[in-house]
């Protein structure tokens, strides 16, 4: 299943974790606690848990969590944590406790073989979507979102945590046969320039710990090789209720829930001799540990610092306030940083620093100040480590503003104010974390109520005195970590160690107070002269309102009790850049900048600090077919969101520094894409399936050199001229009487010249017949492959169904051939693409990664399962279960907001019945054996294929 680490930064999305699935161990020690004790002194009150929330324990020390929650109705999560994990894997265990997770789903004593995952997607329950499970270090989790409204499927619910608990039944030819699935995971998820450069990085950041030693993933050779009682041992030895909780969070009864557990989980025992439950702590460096590592498939000049720092689990007030100033700084220091990336003079591509938990939280109770500078080059580097070091200098010497602390006090109110107003709209999968959380590390969970009431206190109490102190305690003298990563070609003009050491050494000499930048000025120099409106017709199936303005304008209002304090929008008419010529199509792509680049005389900086507290956002997007305007808001601040709409139209901003940075950094991403296998065959992908049409193939060096802000401002203006045939779709929880002031004002006053428009189509097609297509490039043994089986076709409800329904069947036959048969692959994926405009045509994606060696016979046997199903149809099984997962998918969405956004939005694009959803449950029940075969003969069609591979380079 999915994994519970994180990903170490590989580019401009800087991430301060590692993530890696093997690594040559070493011998680990258990860290001894002190047999002497000190009373600690408990600093502010002791914050109370929900009494909401029911708390046990059985006799045989299992713990539960039980809590009614009605959001989303008839629907609960059902979780079994077990605080076990890698770190408890003897030496010839290694990779065994999420061998363990992957084998509850293959046997159990109530549940053999395949038999739970095809009872649970029968009942509608996805596998790998809904049900799921992932190992860490020290835990073990298992996850089955379950519906309340079947009593008996409820209750079956149960008994599957509980096999999942003591009754996984380890078959030797199932443990054969999960090896390579396992395997294959590694593959997947690694043999790339992350996992080589992580693995040197392990030592270093893992340094003297168990952790370095016990990656979840294992070793492959004791993978392959480990004989059957070892893991079944492993099993015994550690799968006990002493060491697990089960947590139910859902439309049910309470008292029947708490029943069922000790029905379930009471006849479940611990060994007579339990194996102690080990800690591991990861030790202080005194010295400054330096890394510098490069790698060919590298793309960006990376230089990070760690500060570590011991800490404690959030329990009293005083905790919970210091906590919330960690979080004003991260905030505040985020700002800075974004400030200066906006600069064409900027001395970094991205830059950022902030305060957290140590590796994502790899090791309990270490947290880290952590920093990254990502530069142009590898002789740029130095200087953009600098900078990034002289802006946390800045903040230590002469700390936050009154002006900058207000601003996070500010948005920290404002979220506050929306969390008690959807206290009881909270999602149960959220409130299931919270208190898995509680039993792994023993956090807080007060109720939303308390919670409100101790942010509301410490916004009140905290100073800016207060915030500047503690921002001087981040930087450390010890327990310091600085990493170098960068591609192979730059190895040369890499900073040393020595610089590195002296950058962090010198890098707050000379530098001054930040200057607040802020602009103290209106959004709107004056209100709109507003319109009318002038026509409404109701839909009153799907409790939908179109109102028309006097500008043109439709809007479609569906007020929802969904959420109690969130409006969303979005509007759309037709153009997009398929209208620009050839000639400045490029700068036309880049219209977007214009968006991104702030509004009237605010930058986006600027715009941030006048929005502060305010929950309104709105904007503009540019796509293909489309231009329009999106955006959200609480009820109380929606007219923000409306005049940022009105300013987006009227009021653009053209801003030649964030403009020129914004070309500049994507020069430099182009200069490094090709060293990356995965952007090179993304590349190929592209090109080939829209025919090496100039207008689609992936941007290059010389486009940007043609890309002119003239042209791409032109452009943006031209595209937001006449509005009068966008469609505005607004959901959420308003009154319409209430917003029809507003509509008339912002929206009904934007500019309308009631021109016809249309997008082009510029004659981007997939090429037909058949296509091949290898690419080689990378070092290791790994291919992915992608397989497209597409076509011109006419674009119907009806016969979308029956396109889902053979994509539903396909993608399980895919999983049980390649995955569970061959052992080839760990998360083979098909996938369905269809689009109307310009031209209705679809696309079967069949897509998965293996070893080199297996590339022809599993494309081979991908393609005799498309052949069976041509032949056969699909079968009542795959049928019945995909009309369950559809059924409870929809009956979700009928619930969700941003669903009928979607969903009213393509409706009106494609000119389709607005009550179509309706409907959706006599389509489903017009898919049967003899359709699906009738569609797969149709549609899996040959003829058109295209089959693209990435292999190694030779």
């Amino acid at each position: 299943m999915r994994k519970n680490y994180s990903v170490l930064c590989m580019g401009l999305a800087v991430i301060f974790a590692v993530n890696t699935p093997g690594y040559a161990q070493k011998k680990a020690t258990v860290v001894k606690k002190p047999t002497t004790t000190v009373a600690k002194k408990v600093d502010g009150d002791i914050i109370p848990n929900d009494p909401n929330v029911k708390i046990g324990k059985l006799a045989n020390g299992l713990t539960y969590y039980i809590k009614k929650n009605t959001e989303p109705k008839k629907r609960a999560e059902l979780y079994l944590a077990t605080r076990i994990g890698s770190l408890m894997e003897d030496d010839n265990q290694q990779g065994l406790a999420h061998f363990t997770e992957h084998m509850a789903f293959n046997g159990t004593k109530d549940f053999p073989k395949n038999e739970m995952i095809n009872y649970l997607q029968k009942a509608g329950i996805r596998f790998g979507a809904d049900l799921n499970a992932y190992t860490s270090f020290d835990h073990t989790v298992y996850q089955l979102p379950i519906p309340t409204d079947s009593i008996a499927l409820f209750k079956t619910g149960f008994k599957i945590l509980a096999n999942w608990a003591g009754k996984i039944v380890m078959e030797g030819d199932e443990i054969d046969k999960e090896r390579g699935v396992i395997v294959e995971e590694d593959r997947e998820r690694g043999k790339n320039a992350q996992d080589r450069m992580s693995k040197q990085l392990l030592p270093l950041l893992l340094k003297g710990s168990r952790y370095a030693d016990r990656l979840p993933i294992g070793k492959i050779d004791i993978l392959n090789t480990f004989t059957h009682d070892k893991i079944r041992n492993f099993y015994k030895d550690w799968y006990r209720p002493n060491l697990q909780a089960v947590i139910a969070v859902g439309d049910f009864d309470v008292n029947e829930v708490e029943q069922l557990i000790k029905a379930n989980f009471s006849g479940l025992t611990n060994p007579a001799s339990p194996r102690p439950r080990p800690s591991y702590d990861l030790p202080d460096n005194k010295a400054a540990l330096v890394k510098i590592i490069t790698d060919p498939e590298q793309q960006y000049n990376v230089a990070q610092i760690m500060y570590k720092q011991r800490g404690n689990t959030t329990k009293t007030t005083a905790d919970y306030k210091k906590s919330m100033m960690y979080s004003m700084i991260n905030s505040m220091l985020g700002a800075r940083m974004q400030e200066i990336m906006q600069k064409d003079n900027a001395p970094f591509i991205q830059g950022q620093s902030g305060f957290g938990a140590y590796q994502g939280g790899l090791v309990p109770n270490i947290n880290a100040f952590q920093s990254a500078a990502v530069s142009k080059t590898g002789a740029t580097l130095e200087k953009a480590f600098t900078a990034v070091l002289a802006e946390n200098e800045r903040m230590t010497k002469y700390g936050f503003m009154q002006s900058e602390l207000d601003v996070a006090k500010k948005n920290m109110a404002a979220s506050n104010e929306m969390r008690l107003k959807e206290k009881d709209k909270i999602q149960s999968s959220a409130l299931v974390k919270r208190y898995l959380n509680n039993f792994l590390t023993g956090s807080i969970i007060p109720s939303t109520e308390v919670s409100y009431e101790l942010t509301k206190k410490a916004l009140a109490s905290i100073t800016l005195d207060q915030v500047n102190a503690l921002a001087k305690t981040l930087i450390t003298k010890e327990n310091q970590i600085i990493i170098v990563q960068a591609p192979e070609k730059e190895k040369a003009n890499l900073p040393t160690e020595a610089q590195l050491l002296a950058a962090l050494k010198n890098a707050g000499n000379n530098v001054t107070a930040y200057v607040d930048n802020t602009v103290d000025k209106p959004l709107l120099d004056k209100k709109p002269v507003a319109g009318k409106v002038v026509a409404e017709k109701k839909f009153d199936k799907i409790g939908v309102t179109e109102l028309t303005l006097s500008n043109g304008i439709k809007v479609l209002l569906k007020p929802t009790d969904f959420k109690n304090d969130q409006i969303i929008f979005s509007s759309f008419s037709k153009g997009g850049t398929s209208l620009a010529t050839d000639a400045n199509f490029r700068s036309a792509e880049m219209a977007s900048l214009i968006s991104q680049s702030g509004v009237a005389e605010f930058n986006p900086t600027q715009l941030n600090k006048l929005m502060a507290g305010n929950t309104g956002s709105g904007g503009s997007y540019i796509s293909d077919l489309y231009q329009g305007y999106g955006g959200s808001s609480t009820p109380k601040d929606l007219e923000s969101a409306f005049q940022m709409v009105y300013a987006y139209a009227t009021n653009p901003r053209k801003d030649v520094e964030i403009f020129n940075k914004s070309i500049s950094d994507y020069k430099v991403s182009l200069e490094n894409k090709n060293s990356s296998p995965e952007s090179v065959f993304a590349d190929t992908v592209q090109a080939v399936l829209s025919s090496y049409h100039k207008r689609a193939m992936p941007t290059n060096l010389s486009d940007l050199d043609k890309i002119s802000l003239d042209e791409a401002y032109n452009f943006y203006k031209d595209r937001f001229a006449d509005n009068s045939e966008q469609t505005f779709v607004i959901v959420g929880n308003f009154n319409i009487e209430n917003i029809k002031p507003l509509l008339e004002t912002y929206i009904a006053s934007l500019p309308s010249l009631n021109k016809k428009q249309n997008f082009v189509d510029n004659g981007i097609y997939s090429p037909k017949g058949k296509v091949s297509k290898t690419v080689y490039k990378g070092l290791e043994d790994k291919a992915e492959v992608q397989l497209y089986l597409h076509g011109d076709y006419d674009y119907d409800a009806q016969t979308n169904i029956q396109l889902d329904a053979l994509k539903a069947a396909l993608e399980n036959k895919i999983l049980e051939r390649l995955r569970e048969k061959e052992s080839g692959v760990y998360s083979p994926r098909v996938g369905l693409s269809l689009s109307k405009y310009p031209t209705a045509h679809y696309y079967f994606t069949i897509s998965f990664s293996c070893a080199t060696a297996n590339v022809e016979k599993l494309i081979a046997a991908a393609l005799d399962e498309v052949d069976q199903i041509k032949n056969n149809g699909a079968t009542v099984d795959d049928i019945s279960k995909f009309r369950s997962e559809e059924q409870r998918q929809v009956e979700l969405s009928l619930r969700d907001n941003k669903f009928w956004m979607s969903y009213l939005t393509n409706r009106l694009k494609y000119g389709d019945d607005l009550d179509q959803i309706l409907d959706v449950k006599q389509r489903l029940n017009s898919v049967t054996v003899e359709t699906s075969k009738a569609t797969a003969k149709k549609y899996l069609n040959e003829d058109n294929y295209i089959r693209l591979v990435l292999m190694p380079q030779k």
